[in-house]
C-alpha cells in the first residue's frame, strides 16, 4: 500500500471514529436529559457522587479537552498545510463538542465543575479495585496516592496538569513556531495528549457507572487511537517521529 493510500485509509478510519464519538455524545445528552427527576432542578435521580469516577472523569477530561482545542487553534494559524489544518479542525470541533457534553452532565447531576483541593486524576482506581473511595486529600480510602501516576505509559510531565498535557513552555514554543516546525511540534504534542486522553477514557470505560458516559469514553478511545495512527504517519512524512 502506498503512503498516500495508507494515509487516506487511516484518515477515513479516524473520521469514522470521530463521528461515532459525536453520535455517542449526542445520544448521551438526550438520555441524561430524559433521566432528570422532573423537579426542575436538572439533577438526575441517580446522580453520581462528587468524587465518583463519573464526575471526576467529566471534570478532568473537560480540562484535558480544552487544551487540545487550544493547541489546534494555535497550529491553524502557524501553518498552511491543509492536512494538518484539517486534522486540527477535526480535533478542535470534536473535543469542544465532547467537552460541552461533559460539562452538561455535571450541571444535570448538580455537581460543580471544579472541586477545591481535588488533585487531578484522583478518581483513577475504583473503589472495587482499591477497597474504598476517595477522601478530601486526593488519596483513596485505602491510603494510596492516586495523583501523578503513570497510566499505561502516559506520564504527567513536570509543569503539566495531567498525563499527556503540554506545559506552558511547550504551548509558547508552538505559538512561536511556523510551517513544518509548527506541524511537527503540534503532531508530537497532540500524540502525547491523545495517549493521556486514551488512558483516561479507558479508566472511565472501566469504572464509570453511567452507561452513556462509558459509551462516550469508549468512543474517545477508538477515535483517538485512530488519530494516533494518522499522526504517526503524518510525522513520518515530515521526517519526524513521536517523542519518547
Amino acid at each position: 500500500m502506498t503512503r498516500t493510500a495508507r494515509t487516506t485509509r487511516t484518515y477515513w478510519a479516524a473520521g469514522t471514529a470521530v463521528l461515532l464519538a459525536l453520535l455517542f455524545a449526542a445520544a448521551a445528552t438526550v438520555t441524561a436529559a430524559s433521566s432528570s427527576d422532573g423537579s426542575g432542578s436538572g439533577t438526575s435521580a441517580r446522580a453520581p457522587g462528587l468524587y465518583s469516577p463519573d464526575a471526576g472523569f467529566a471534570r478532568d477530561m473537560a480540562v484535558h479537552h480544552q487544551q487540545a482545542v487550544e493547541m489546534s487553534f494555535i497550529v491553524r494559524d502557524r501553518t498552511k498545510d491543509e492536512a494538518v489544518r484539517g486534522l486540527a479542525y477535526d480535533i478542535a470541533n470534536t473535543q469542544a463538542n465532547q467537552r460541552g457534553m461533559l460539562l452538561g452532565w455535571l450541571d444535570l447531576w448538580g455537581l460543580p465543575k471544579v472541586v477545591a483541593g481535588e488533585p487531578p486524576m484522583s478518581w483513577m482506581g475504583s473503589a472495587d479495585e482499591h477497597g474504598g473511595g476517595h477522601d478530601m486529600s486526593g488519596q483513596n480510602t485505602a491510603g494510596q496516592d492516586m495523583s501523578g501516576h503513570d497510566m499505561g505509559g502516559a506520564v504527567t510531565k513536570s509543569g503539566a496538569l495531567m498525563p499527556g498535557m503540554a506545559t506552558k513552555e511547550e504551548l509558547s514554543q508552538l505559538g512561536a513556531a511556523e510551517g513544518r516546525d509548527a506541524e511537527v511540534l503540534y503532531l508530537q504534542l497532540m500524540t502525547d495528549h491523545h495517549k493521556g486522553g486514551v488512558a483516561m477514557a479507558r479508566g472511565c470505560a472501566a469504572q464509570c457507572e453511567t452507561p452513556v458516559e462509558r459509551a462516550l469514553a469508549q468512543g474517545m478511545v477508538e477515535a483517538q487511537q485512530s488519530e494516533l495512527t494518522l499522526m504517526a504517519d503524518m510525522l513520518k512524512q515530515r521526517g519526524a517521529a513521536p517523542r519518547g
